[in-house]
């Protein structure tokens, strides 16, 4: 069980005990991303949580901070997404308060040096061609910026090369100061604790954190009246695709059936399209259905490595899985599976305190309201096999459709007319 308060500051402590474990972690979630962003400061979010390893007064260099979870082998890293950056550290249970000391001094006291902003720069870029070099990473890009075009929701978390060379101190600064607040601002703490202690502990080490409202962002705009697609040419051994529709948002009471949806197509080795295009086939090594849910947008993507000269094949038999759920019911048994599946692996990833850290926080920081497993699995139980067929109707349109190519291909023509059922 969890238990949650709310400091006067606004600052918010999301407690998951479990003596069953020897270790904590300790993560602090603020609800900001890339969709929080300007154009000119795309980027600016990722940027920060780099800058937030280069020094404090306290470890006043990387080194300084490195050392100090490393000597007692702690693992720690930070994360930034459209709607969120979250900051972890994850130690045995006796080594707490070193580990509650390091993540808020990083949070709260990072001297954001210009040299070391330059510095991080190059680090940025790199890891930005290391992106560009990872298709099955840049896909899922691609096919977000086809889906949402030129706002917050389309752009790259990590920005582009020219602004990631233009940003200084002042705005980052800047942008601390607007964006990371008590009021949009998680801590969780999962593992071995002491319950008794820790919201003292807690409230002593964030006592300092910045009370200012945070500015929110701008809703996402999506309009589309036919299919689209995107091609970037890559010179590339298999041409990578991502071929989906838009969807549930996380407040729609329809998202569970969504994950079910999604589970039965391509969410596991025994699912539709896994059989047919891999195991019957031989099309593709990888493919897989995804359901994402953002707060104010969401959608359903099948995303596949396949040769360049079978690519119409795929998306033609991808079409096809499609248009069967929406004119033919699933089975009972089939159903039975797809929730059996969520409910398993949802158990078995939320054994370690940091995937248990992140389970709670996500929900506090993104809806305010957290469900625990069991009521989540009730939620998935009462989905029907009408609703998924009603849903697949809904949201399976041929003017609906979206896809996203990266490989050796030029004629953007060749594949808008494969998108219809």
């Amino acid at each position: 069980m969890y238990k949650k308060t709310i400091f006067k500051n606004g600052l918010r402590l999301i407690t998951v005990p479990n003596q069953q474990t020897k270790t904590v972690t300790i993560l602090v979630l603020v609800g900001a991303g890339s969709k929080y962003e300007r154009k000119e400061l795309n980027g600016i979010s990722h940027f920060l949580e780099h800058m937030f390893f280069k020094g404090t007064k306290k470890r006043p260099n990387t080194l300084k901070i490195a050392e100090t979870l490393d000597r007692v082998g702690g693992i720690y890293n930070a994360f930034t997404g459209k709607e969120f950056t979250g900051y972890f550290a994850k130690v045995s249970s006796g080594h707490l308060d070193l580990a509650l000391d390091w993540v808020s001094d990083i949070f709260l006291n990072s001297t954001l040096k210009e040299k070391e902003v330059e510095r991080a720069k190059g680090v940025i870029i790199e890891e930005l061609n290391m992106y560009l070099d990872t298709p099955t990473r840049f896909i899922e890009d691609c096919f977000e910026r086809l889906l949402y075009g030129d706002q917050p929701a389309g752009w790259n978390i990590l920005g582009g090369k020219e602004n990631i060379q233009n940003f200084q101190k002042k705005h980052l600064i800047n942008y601390l100061k607007d964006h990371y607040s008590a009021l949009n601002t998680v801590v969780a703490v999962a593992g071995d604790f002491d319950p008794k202690l820790i919201e003292k502990k807690i409230k002593k080490h964030f006592k300092r954190i910045n009370k200012k409202p945070p500015k929110q962002k701008i809703k996402v705009f999506e309009r589309q009246d036919r299919s689209q697609s995107l091609l970037h040419f890559k010179k590339t051994d298999q041409t990578h695709l991502c071929l989906g529709v838009k969807a549930c948002d996380l407040f729609d009471k329809e998202k569970y059936t969504q994950e079910i949806l999604a589970t039965i197509l391509g969410g596991n080795m025994s699912s539709r399209l896994f059989i047919l295009i891999r195991e019957k086939k031989g099309l593709a090594y990888y493919i897989d259905t995804d359901s994402q849910l953002y707060t104010d947008t969401g959608y359903v993507v099948t995303q596949a490595g396949v040769p360049h000269r079978k690519v119409e094949e795929v998306i033609s038999l991808i079409l096809r899985e499609y248009k069967c759920l929406k004119e033919r019911k699933i089975s009972e048994k089939e159903l039975q599976k797809a929730k059996d599946y969520l409910k398993g692996t949802s158990i078995l990833s939320l054994e370690p305190s940091d995937a248990q850290a992140s389970f709670y926080a996500l929900q506090e920081v993104l809806s305010g309201e957290i469900l625990t497993p069991k009521e989540k699995f009730v939620k998935i139980d009462e989905v029907t096999i009408n609703d998924v067929q009603k849903l697949a109707q809904s949201i399976f349109r041929e003017d609906k459709l979206n896809l996203a190519i990266i490989g050796p291909h030029k004629d953007k023509e060749e594949f808008q007319k494969l998108l219809s059922f």
